[in-house]
């Protein structure tokens, strides 16, 4: 990670990064397995949930003074209601549970850490807040033989499993927004990762 700096700004501290923060969402996402086609309204809606609440946090990836990556963090409880359906249903206290956002990062940048060091911060923002027993985040699904998978991509499942989250095939949420060659938005399906926060 030489000369990238990790940094983590909680709740408002957050305002004056959220368009930084939308521009890469939308530059990243764009490409498999999201294939976003990117909307700065959209995005600065979704963001604002987050900055407005007060035990949020958003882990920035700096490079001198650009933004290269971020990753961000909220208490489900804050969170909307379609991503509290899926924990309800299973019976979990939403109020047990830190939810994580996006977790984005430039091409370049990969492979240095960084996406480690996103779960570290987020884990430990959660931890630190003292109320939460569960962290979890939710990844789109895709087919192994959808033809616009890039030859060379690989799925993050093994960071994933790596860092102790593990998929539940009954919890998921049907998300629209539009895909690239897409006339308007259509619902995808997300799958939900969790894992036990230790209290260390």
């Amino acid at each position: 990670m030489a000369g990238v700096r990790i940094r983590s700004l909680v709740g408002a501290e957050s305002q004056k990064y959220l368009s930084a923060v939308a521009a890469l969402r939308i530059e990243v996402f764009r490409h498999y397995p999201y294939l976003y086609d990117g909307d700065l309204a959209y995005e600065a809606n979704y963001l604002r949930v987050y900055a407005e609440s007060a035990r949020s946090v958003f882990v920035l990836a700096q490079d001198d003074d650009r933004i290269v990556g971020a990753a961000t963090g909220i208490p489900l409880q804050d969170d909307s209601a379609a991503f509290q359906q899926p924990f309800l249903q299973r019976g979990m206290d939403v109020s047990k549970v830190f939810y994580f956002g996006e977790s984005v990062l430039l091409p370049s940048y990969r492979g240095q850490g960084i996406g480690h060091a996103f779960f570290d911060a987020r884990e430990a923002h959660a931890r630190a807040l003292g109320a939460f027993a569960w962290t979890a985040f939710a990844a789109v699904e895709r087919s192994p033989d959808d033809p616009r998978r890039p030859p060379l991509h690989r799925d993050n499942d093994a960071f994933w499993h790596k860092r102790g989250y593990q998929p539940h095939a009954d919890m998921r949420m049907q998300l629209a927004w539009k895909e690239l060659g897409e006339v308007q938005e259509s619902e995808k399906a997300l799958r939900f990762w969790l894992r036990r926060l230790e209290t260390h």
